[in-house]
């Protein structure tokens, strides 16, 4: 119960360190673009420059990549928005593996004292010859279930949380790909694809840890 614990109070740390850092990083998808747009048709470079630099979020870190290398060439303007693009989605993304270890972790921890739990019940058995009221028996398994519980107590709303990151991520990726397409239409260049955002094996903690 105790790696339980330091689970749960793991999850909450994050889970507030992640809300903090994703409520720093919001922005206005629709607003930006239309005010963007509205700068740029009326040929106002420095203050879209400024409008994008006055932001935290990826979107505008990548738009703003995208307007201070206006002048160099498709190819080397694409890989330097590919690259600012993706240091600025890593903050976004910093430290959900945490959250998707402990709850696969805080599962298996769960089972593992289920497990323990059983094996001391069945050795006292062992120990008094058989010779055990059913009454010490369940209170003995009932006792070693209860770490399964709060296991599985730990991991589904660490598990709920980190999918709801995981969504905001993925959505900061699909918009950051949106405003190049934007910047391109508007000042007829041409970009690569900002960011492909590649999900390990590592991030479905549930699914491997009841398999």
């Amino acid at each position: 119960m105790w790696p339980l614990l330091c689970c749960s109070v793991g999850a909450l740390a994050l889970l507030i360190d992640r809300g903090v850092a994703h409520y720093r990083l919001r922005l206005k998808f629709r607003p930006f673009v239309d005010q963007l747009e509205k700068l740029i048709n009326r040929g106002k470079l420095s203050e879209a420059l400024n409008l994008c630099r006055s932001s935290r979020s990826p979107i505008a870190r990548t738009a703003e990549a995208y307007l201070a290398n206006l002048r160099s060439r498709d190819e080397l303007r694409s890989t330097i928005v590919q690259r600012e693009g993706g240091l600025a989605l890593e903050g976004a993304e910093k430290r959900l593996r945490g959250l998707a270890a402990i709850a696969q972790v805080s599962t298996l921890i769960g089972l593992l004292g289920t497990v323990i739990g059983l094996v001391s019940a069945f050795h006292q058995i062992e120990l008094n010859a058989g010779q055990v009221q059913p009454g010490d028996l369940a209170e003995g398994i009932w006792a070693a279930l209860l770490t399964t519980v709060f296991g599985l107590c730990i991991a589904i709303p660490t598990f709920l949380v980190l999918q709801v990151f995981e969504s905001r991520v993925d959505r900061l990726a699909r918009r950051m790909g949106y405003v190049v397409a934007y910047l391109d239409q508007w000042l007829g260049g041409k970009t690569a694809t900002v960011v492909s955002r590649k999900k390990s094996k590592f991030e479905e903690p549930v699914a491997s840890g009841v398999e």
